[in-house]
C-alpha cells in the first residue's frame, strides 16, 4: 500500500484529496507541523500535501522565508519526498517561492479534485521516468566507476551525460577547466566506457616534460637522432596503439610538437624523431587544458588549426565551488578511501567541519579537498574528523557568528576552541528543540550516532528533558 500525508489547518480541504486518491493510496492527516514531521519520519509517503502556513512555521509573518531550510527536515527523513504546497489565493506568490526552493508543485484553496489527480499523476510519471533513466545510467557505468559518477549537481550530470554520449565513439575530446577539477578522472571514464577499454590508457603531462624531450616522449626517436639517443625509443603514441592517449596541459607543447600532433590528428600517421619510416596511428586522443586555448590561438600562442582539431567535442569540467552539492559526497568518498588505507576507524565528519567545507571557496578544487581529508585522517585520533584536524583557514569564510568573549590574554588556539564549543552547544540546543528532545531523530539529523550525541550533551551539560 502506498501512503499520502495531508497536513493542513483547513480540515475540510482534506475531503477532495481523499476522494481523489483514496482508491490508490492510504491517506493520513496531520493537524500541525510537529505531528506532520513526526509521521513523516516514521513512514515513507509518496506525496505530502502541506499547508504553506505550516511550512513557514514560526516565520509565518516573515516574507523573506528560507523555504529550502524549512524543507530540510522533510528531505532529511526522505530525500526524494514529493512535497505539494497548499496555499490560499492570497499567498500564491509565496507558494511559487516554495516551489522554486524545491517543492514539487502547489495547489490553491478550495482544492479541486481534478487538479489533485493531475498533479499527482504528473509527479508520479516524472518520478517513474527518472527512476528508469537512473537504471539505464547505472547499467551504462561500470561497477568500478559508480563511486566516481555519484553527483547531486545538475552541472555535473550534464558532464556525465556528455561522457556517455562520446565514450563509444573515437571522437577527439577536449576537456577544459581549472586545475584540480578532475579532468584526468573524466578522461579515464571516457576510456573505460569506450570500445577501447581493453587497450592501453596512456597519460602524458605535457607541462612536466622539457621542451627538448617532448617530441621524443610523444613520437619516439631513432638511435643517434640526437646526443644521448643511444637506442631506439618508442613514443607514447606507439605505446598507446589501439587505445587512448590523454594529453594533459596541452597548451604547453612547443610549436614543432603542435605541427606533429596536428599531422597525427589529420592523417593518423607520424614519424619518430630522426626517423624516415611513416607509422600508422590508431589512437583516440583526449586533451585537457586549464588555459583558454581559443584565446591562446587568437593571440598566436597556439595553432588555430590544431585548436579546431582538438575541440571536436568539448567538455567543460566545473570548479568545485560551482558544484557545492557534491562536497559531502566527495568528502565521504575520500574519507572511506583513506580510512581503508590508514586502517583507522573514522566513521564520519563533524557537522561543523562539513558546514565549513561547504562554505570554503576551494581555489584548489577537488584535489585540495582530497588533500585536506587525507591530512585530517592522518591527524585524527577520534572516530570522527573534528575541526582540530583541519587548518584554521578552512573556518575563516563566512563562519557563523557566535557571541564569544574575546580576550587577548589567551592563545589563538584557545579562542578558536571556545568559539567551536559555543557553536556546537548552540547547534545541539536548536537541534534538540526542533526534534523535541528525541535523541535518535536529533542524531540522525546531525549525521552522528546517538552515542556521539549523548557524549556531546554530557560535555556541554545539556539535558533532553529541557526540550520536550
Amino acid at each position: 500500500m502506498r501512503y499520502i500525508l495531508i497536513a493542513t489547518i483547513h480540515q475540510s480541504e482534506c475531503t477532495p484529496i481523499r476522494e481523489s486518491l483514496s482508491s490508490e493510496y492510504a491517506v493520513e492527516v496531520a493537524l500541525d507541523r510537529a505531528s506532520c514531521l513526526e509521521k513523516f519520519q516514521k513512514k515513507r509517503y509518496e506525496f505530502v500535501f502541506v499547508d504553506l502556513e505550516l511550512i513557514r512555521g514560526s516565520t509565518a509573518g516573515d516574507y523573506h522565508v528560507d523555504y529550502r531550510k524549512e524543507f530540510q527536515p522533510f528531505w532529511q527523513a526522505f530525500p526524494s519526498a514529493e512535497i505539494i504546497v497548499l496555499s490560499t489565493p492570497q499567498t500564491i506568490r509565496e507558494a511559487v517561492k516554495a516551489v522554486k526552493a524545491g517543492a514539487s508543485n502547489y495547489l490553491t484553496y478550495p482544492i479541486d479534485p481534478d487538479e489533485v489527480r493531475y498533479v499527482t499523476e504528473s509527479l508520479y510519471e516524472a518520478v517513474k521516468m527518472e527512476s528508469e533513466l537512473d537504471y539505464l545510467r547505472d547499467r551504462f557505468w561500470r561497477k568500478d566507476s559508480l563511486e566516481v559518477v555519484r553527483t547531486d549537481s545538475s552541472v555535473m550530470r550534464k558532464v556525465f551525460d556528455k561522457v556517455r554520449s562520446v565514450a563509444l565513439t573515437r571522437t577527439t575530446v577536449l576537456l577544459t577547466g581549472e586545475t584540480g577539477t578532475g579532468k584526468g578522472e573524466i578522461a579515464k571514464l571516457i576510456h573505460r566506457h569506450g570500445s577501447r577499454s581493453d587497450k592501453q590508457f596512456i597519460s602524458v603531462h605535457c607541462g612536466a616534460i622539457p621542451d627538448t624531450l617532448l617530441e621524443s616522449e610523444l613520437f619516439g626517436h631513432e638511435k643517434g637522432a640526437f646526443t644521448g639517443a643511444v637506442r631506439r625509443k618508442l613514443g607514447k603514441f606507439e605505446i598507446a596503439e589501439g587505445g587512448t592517449i590523454f594529453l594533459d596541459e596541452i597548451g604547453t607543447i612547443t610549436p614543432s610538437a603542435q605541427i606533429k600532433l596536428l599531422h597525427v590528428l589529420q592523417e593518423r600517421t607520424f614519424e619518430r624523431v630522426g626517423g624516415e619510416e611513416t607509422l600508422e596511428s590508431d589512437v583516440r586522443v583526449i586533451a585537457a587544458s586549464n588555459t583558454d586555448l581559443q584565446r591562446m590561438s587568437d593571440d598566436g600562442l597556439f595553432r588555430k588549426d590544431l585548436y579546431y582539431r582538438l575541440n571536436v567535442f568539448p567538455i567543460e569540467v566545473p570548479p568545485l565551488r560551482d558544484r557545492r552539492e557534491d562536497i559531502p559526497l566527495l568528502a565521504e568518498v575520500f574519507l572511506n578511501r583513506f580510512k581503508r588505507f590508514h586502517g583507522k576507524g573514522i566513521r564520519d565528519i563533524h557537522p561543523y567541519v562539513m558546514e565549513a567545507l561547504e562554505r570554503y571557496p576551494w581555489p584548489g578544487n577537488i584535489r585540495e579537498l582530497q588533500n585536506l581529508v587525507e591530512r585530517a585522517s592522518i591527524l585524527e585520533s577520534s572516530s570522527i574528523l573534528t575541526p582540530e584536524s583541519f587548518p584554521s583557514e578552512l573556518f575563516a569564510f563566512d563562519a557563523p557568528t557566535a557571541e564569544v568573549p574575546l580576550s587577548t590574554s589567551i592563545t589563538l588556539g584557545e579562542a578558536r576552541r571556545r568559539a567551536i564549543e559555543n557553536v556546537e552547544r548552540q547547534y545541539l540546543k536548536e537541534l534538540l528543540a526542533t526534534n523535541k528532545g528525541r535523541i535518535n531523530h536529533s542524531a540522525k539529523a546531525a549525521g552522528i550516532t546517538p552515542r556521539q550525541l549523548h557524549k556531546l550533551m554530557t560535555r556541554y551539560g545539556i539535558r533532553k528533558e529541557e526540550f520536550k
